[in-house]
């Protein structure tokens, strides 16, 4: 009986191993473009939450259309109430805005820009719903069979779901069906203004060969990396989902890429893994990793900007385990090749309304840069004469702009009017009577010297310091 019980035991642990243990893992994929052969392939089609890796059907669907001839990258679009509603990352502009095709993929794929998603969605399919039903169509025609969308951009929703596997396919189309295109998704940065956004794909420019694709975040997928690059004529695909932090996601990618050009008369060692579009799907719910992302025990909200954390030890990966592999291990290991600084590029330049060139567009930066210049603040007040909070706001007010309130206040003075006892120039609301009544000082002065002639003699010059905050009583 305990060996019965033993064999159970260890049949249950067995079992366990198989099944993914999604929540606490990652979907990794690495496949060859041209032939869409895995070569490596991790909880690749478990199902997951898409974020804005949703931007490349969005895209693909966009470019589609102007592939087909029906729209241009010049057709103006109009951004609507409901795009400048989207919740960040987006460009941010107002509702009746209108800009090109051109310019909004550029910044819907570079900034992640929601808004931009939904301006392309509203543009291309009429609405939001419509469009969507355009991206699930491409999607069930590439073989996306694990793929579904219910808005353009990526943002959390019930039912917009992917895996790696289907994002692979996703990419592999991009390249075969789109090339002409293709540049729009690996462009460096891109300037609004004054204003630089480089783009969330760490790879770009500091990766050799990096030539895409999109990265995504939300809270309850982690974050998200679909990735290419070129060397010596092969190009792979490297998909990464559920990554701790956008460090660990592009390091994640370097090293799948790495192991990938490096490949040598080993691999034949490894098993065969078929084709992308061959890869069994998992049918289960996405895992939800919002508590790992953007949990209480998480230091700082997560998001899809860059972390300052260390890309070193995001995996806990060293040179070493290239020889574990069976891999010699590169020059330069992905970490240094991430750590060092971009390789510098012109950072494309993008605006609103209609197609711009020339001195045109010259002229239209220059004037999206200076509204962007912060206007100097006017100098309303003098806060610089201000020694202390004893003057509230509605006081400085009733003083008038000269600003003599601040400047006649003594600090030492406050104590001095209590001294005088119950003579009413110690209250403020009295001492504000003598500067407002100065100038008929002259038709006050028999009753004032029938009082305490003496007393009041000597407190007047300070009661009319502290008086300028009240130019008038109503008691007088």
């Amino acid at each position: 009986m305990p060996s019965l019980k033993l064999l159970a035991l260890l049949a249950g642990l067995s079992a366990c191993a198989l099944t993914p243990r999604a929540a606490q893992a990652e979907a990794l994929l690495l496949i060859e473009a041209d032939t869409g052969k895995v070569l490596q392939a991790e909880n690749a089609t478990y199902p997951w939450y898409p974020a804005s890796v949703t931007k490349l059907m969005t895209a693909y669907v966009t470019l589609k259309a102007i592939k087909e001839g029906r729209i241009t990258l010049d057709t103006l679009l109009t951004v609507s109430p409901t795009a400048a509603s989207q919740s960040p990352s987006k460009m941010g502009f107002r509702a009746g805005t209108q800009l090109t095709v051109d310019n909004a993929l550029k910044m819907m794929l570079v900034k992640s820009a929601n808004d931009m998603a939904v301006v392309l969605a509203e543009g291309v399919g009429g609405s939001i719903d419509g469009f969507s039903a355009m991206m699930n169509d491409n999607a069930q025609r590439l073989g996306m069979t694990q793929t579904s969308y219910v808005n353009p951009n990526g943002l959390p929703a019930d039912g917009q779901i992917t895996s790696a596997r289907d994002l692979g396919i996703l990419a592999r189309a991009i390249i075969r069906d789109l090339p002409e295109y293709e540049y729009f998704v690996h462009i460096p940065s891109i300037r609004f203004g004054k204003r630089v956004t480089q783009n969330f794909n760490r790879l770009i420019g500091r990766y050799p060969g990096a030539d895409g694709f999109k990265t995504g975040f939300i809270c309850a997928s982690g974050f998200n990396l679909v990735a290419s690059a070129t060397r010596d004529g092969k190009r792979l695909i490297a998909v990464v989902l559920g990554a701790p932090s956008s460090q660990a996601r592009a390091l994640k990618a370097a090293q799948l890429l790495e192991r990938g050009f490096s490949a040598n008369q080993l691999t034949w060692l490894r098993p065969a893994l078929g084709t992308v579009d061959n890869l069994a799907p998992i049918d289960a719910a996405p895992p939800n990793l919002r508590d790992e992302m953007c949990g209480p025990k998480r230091k700082r909200p997560a998001s899809d900007e860059s972390e300052e954390d260390n890309i070193a030890s995001a995996t806990g990966e060293s040179a070493m385990s290239f020889f574990s592999a069976g891999l010699q291990p590169p020059a330069l290991r992905p970490v240094d090749m991430l750590a060092a600084a971009p390789a510098p590029s012109e950072p494309i330049v993008v605006y609103t309304g209609p197609k711009k060139t020339g001195a045109e567009l010259i002229a239209a930066v220059a004037v999206e840069a200076q509204k962007q210049t912060p206007k100097p603040r006017g100098k309303k007040t003098l806060a610089a004469k201000k020694p202390d909070g004893a003057a509230d706001a509605k006081d400085s007010k009733s003083a008038g702009s000269d600003g003599r309130v601040s400047l006649t206040i003594d600090p030492k003075a406050a104590p001095k009017p209590a001294h005088a006892g119950k003579q009413v120039h110690a209250k403020p609301d009295a001492a504000a009577v003598k500067p407002a009544e100065k100038p008929a000082a002259s038709a006050t002065a028999k009753p004032a010297a029938k009082d305490k002639p003496k007393a009041a003699s000597k407190p007047t010059p300070k009661a009319n310091t502290t008086g300028d905050a009240k130019p008038a009583d109503p008691k007088t």
